[in-house]
């Protein structure tokens, strides 16, 4: 039985650390109790509390130390409150540290607006160096905290908060760089969907199963560097693309994705622009911001147009 995305990094960076003696883990009070990486590697777990600045900052003298740090909080709190640190330490200087964000977008349901972020891609794309990774589902989870501990490259990892699905197939020697295409060989396909994250790759699924005039791009890495590795893949596909993202329209990767492709059409399905004041649980607040598979389809047919999808 599958599980969340954030349980799925717990326990996998607990695996690898038995592996690599550098990993540390860092968490700002909302690991939980009885936390699978203190469990089992205690003189390498820290929870340093809501200092989330201060955290990135320690992150960034450990990796200089040679350590591999991975610290993990809120995504609000790590791509907003600690921006400041993570572009100096992160995208300037580069440091070999991963940012594992949970509660990206608004999963924090009732949690309310200060805990919600839709921000946070276009604030960290705007710093070079920095990988940035939506993985869907525990499969995919698990082999982005991989990729993200072999490498020497910064990385935002933006996680939900608890729910739980299975993972696109992908091939076992593939990485989560590469996309993933579902449809692709539909001779009659005139859009092709691109999902990021758990929700829009949810959605991109139905709507594949539901109408055969689409194709399915599933991207994990969203940094300007892996976008712009997709181009010549993508437009080979389709001239016509809509981008599901849980995210703002502003700074969302369609908005990069329509800069790096301006011969095509390139639209997008996201959050808005309003702020996310509804409370209730994470469906209830997409639903309230037009996030959901009824927008998403009554947009398909208006992008088809009379002649439609």
């Amino acid at each position: 039985m599958s599980i969340s995305g954030r349980e799925s990094y717990k326990d996998e960076l607990t695996k690898l650390a038995f592996e690599n003696e550098r990993i540390i883990c860092i968490e700002a009070d909302l690991g939980g109790k009885k936390h699978p990486f203190e469990q089992s590697h205690p003189d390498r777990f820290f929870n340093l509390g809501i200092a989330e600045l201060a955290s990135i900052d320690i992150a960034a003298g450990l990796a200089e130390a040679g350590f591999i740090p991975f610290f993990s909080t809120f995504s609000s709190f790590a791509a907003l409150r600690a921006a400041e640190s993570i572009k100096l330490a992160m995208g300037y200087m580069e440091k070999n540290m991963k940012i594992v964000a949970a509660y990206g977008g608004v999963s924090g349901g009732w949690f309310g607006t200060t805990h919600h972020c839709l921000e946070d891609i276009a604030i960290i794309q705007t710093f070079q160096n920095i990988r940035i990774a939506c993985p869907h589902g525990e499969i995919e989870t698990r082999q982005v905290i991989r990729e993200a501990a072999q490498s020497q490259e910064p990385y935002y990892i933006r996680l939900a908060r608890n729910a739980v699905y299975d993972s696109l197939d992908r091939a076992e020697e593939s990485s989560c760089r590469e996309l993933l295409i579902e449809g692709a060989e539909r001779a009659n396909a005139k859009l092709c969907l691109i999902s990021v994250g758990e929700e829009a790759t949810e959605l991109c699924k139905t709507i594949l199963q539901e109408n055969d005039s689409v194709v399915h791009a599933h991207v994990c890495y969203v940094d300007l560097k892996s976008l712009k590795s997709y181009i010549d893949e993508l437009k080979q596909i389709s001239d016509t693309f809509l981008v599901v993202e849980e995210h703002r329209a502003t700074g969302s990767s369609a908005s990069a994705l329509a800069l790096l492709m301006p011969e095509c059409k390139v639209y997008s399905h996201d959050c808005g622009e309003k702020w996310p004041m509804y409370g209730g649980t994470h469906q209830d607040v997409l639903d309230y911001l037009g996030f959901g598979l009824a927008h998403l389809q009554q947009q398909i047919h208006f992008i088809g147009g009379t002649d439609g999808f």
